[in-house]
């Protein structure tokens, strides 16, 4: 039964984790996640889904600042195990952990498509019609190392992110348990850094939108929901939309039509179906029922 020392922070991470504590035929003797972190407006400090999920189970936890501390590495080297599985961790692990053990990483994306922090966005903000997990054995790069094994998966034209992060995280768990049980059969394949692309951290300040492409505004909705959403540089946020068409030229934010269930907004070069919106500090609440509160018309901009 080999013994695993788990690394991961999110939901994502969490997942995996669950996986691997209820396989028979795999132990983990420890895990390692970020330091707990204030979150929202009262700052009050929330511990990792990882943290929960390894108290839960009574698997001994390690919290390091960072993972390249001297003493950390030191504590790590006495635990016995043969494998280090790691799941958006948060730190790169330095060379003298890489080389205690295989370390296997669990990446959201087809490498070395989407090196970087936010594979499952890039991919919706890209249009993707496919992505994947990549299961590689780890280097001191940002996710540059040997691929041991890919597994696909399919992705709808109205996919939202939160599907997507859930069909990949149930597919990164069921390839953790296939490359944990066939390792020693696996032959590693070096990636083509020459076709490598990344991404980057999402901020806030990525949601603010303006109506210039439709499908490129409806790829930002399905890839920035619910966090951080889209708005208008007027503060509205845009809760929940659909593509219309791609083909028309207009004037943005023009109104081309309302309903009672839905608002035809033209873009630069198309057209979006707007259902709902929140107007800043305020209530969501239907298009209709805001454009009626604003007075606006057909042929009027939305904001």
């Amino acid at each position: 039964m080999p013994k695993v020392i788990f690394m991961g922070t999110p939901d994502y991470a969490a997942e995996i984790l669950a996986t691997l504590i209820t396989a028979d035929d795999i132990e983990v003797v420890a895990v390692y996640t970020q330091p707990d972190k204030p979150v929202g407006r009262k700052r009050i400090m929330t511990p990792s889904p990882v943290k929960l999920l390894a108290q839960k189970h009574h698997i001994d936890l390690y919290q390091p600042q960072s993972i390249r501390d001297e003493s950390v590495v030191m504590k790590l080297q006495d635990i016995l195990c043969d494998m280090i599985i790691v799941a958006a961790y948060g730190q790169l692990l330095p060379k003298t952990i890489l080389e205690y053990a295989p370390c296997i990483n669990l990446h959201a994306s087809v490498l070395p498509h989407y090196r970087g922090a936010s594979p499952i966005q890039q991919s919706l903000l890209n249009g993707d019609r496919s992505s994947g997990v990549t299961a590689m054995l780890m280097d001191e790069g940002m996710d540059t190392g040997a691929i041991l094994k890919i597994a696909d998966v399919d992705i709808a034209n109205d996919e939202m992110a939160a599907t997507l992060f859930h069909r990949l995280t149930q597919t990164a768990s069921q390839l953790t348990l296939e490359v944990l049980r066939t390792f020693h059969t696996l032959t590693p394949i070096s990636q083509d850094d020459t076709q490598a692309t990344y991404c980057k951290k999402i901020t806030r300040s990525d949601g603010e939108v303006y109506f210039d492409d439709a499908r490129h505004l409806y790829n930002k909705y399905r890839a920035y929901t619910p966090w951080p959403g889209l708005f208008l540089s007027s503060g509205l946020k845009l809760k929940v939309m659909k593509l219309h068409e791609t083909t028309s030229n207009n004037r943005a934010g023009t109104i081309l039509k309302i309903t009672k269930a839905y608002a035809i907004i033209g873009c630069e070069r198309g057209s979006i179906k707007l259902l709902r919106v929140q107007p800043a500090s305020k209530k969501e609440l239907s298009v209709y029922d805001y454009i009626n509160g604003k007075r606006l018309r057909v042929e009027d901009t939305l904001a």
